[in-house]
């Protein structure tokens, strides 16, 4: 039986980045020969489309708002959900995620005033799937899978 890990779809190529486009990475792709990949876009599962208006996570933590203003919190919540219950409906504890994003952020995010400003800081899917036993390891050091 081959190990599962989750992996952030952009990261796989797919065109779910909030632009339309993706992010793919070769090198993890060819890494992750040998492995059952569960490709997971926790915005799009939430019910956002693709395209779509940047969102960032407001200075409370918990407040996320697209560029125009708009409350989407509910969206990434929801996304947040769904992306653990995939992992636990497919025996999956490990995930690769895209650092930066408001769902994916692992390691920093962007300060929520649209400035291209970065902060450290978790992306309110990482952060509950952390919370909740999921293993978040770094697409940089994917020889450690």
């Amino acid at each position: 039986m081959k190990p599962k890990i989750a992996v952030s779809a952009c990261l796989l190529g797919h065109l779910c980045k909030y632009n339309g486009g993706h992010n793919l990475d070769s090198e993890l792709v060819k890494s992750l020969q040998g492995y059952e990949v569960i490709p997971v876009c926790p915005e799009e599962l939430g019910g956002l489309s693709t395209p779509r208006i940047p969102s960032e996570i407001q200075s409370d933590g918990h407040t996320v708002l697209d560029q125009t203003g708009k409350d989407v919190t509910a969206f990434f919540e929801r996304g947040k959900h769904r992306t653990l219950a995939i992992l636990r409906e497919q025996g999956c504890d490990k995930i690769i995620l895209k650092d930066g994003s408001p769902s994916c952020g692992y390691t920093w995010i962007y300060d929520g005033t649209f400035s291209r400003s970065r902060i450290r800081g978790e992306g309110v899917t990482a952060q509950y799937l952390r919370q909740n036993g999921v293993s978040i390891i770094d697409r940089l050091e994917e020889g450690e899978l």
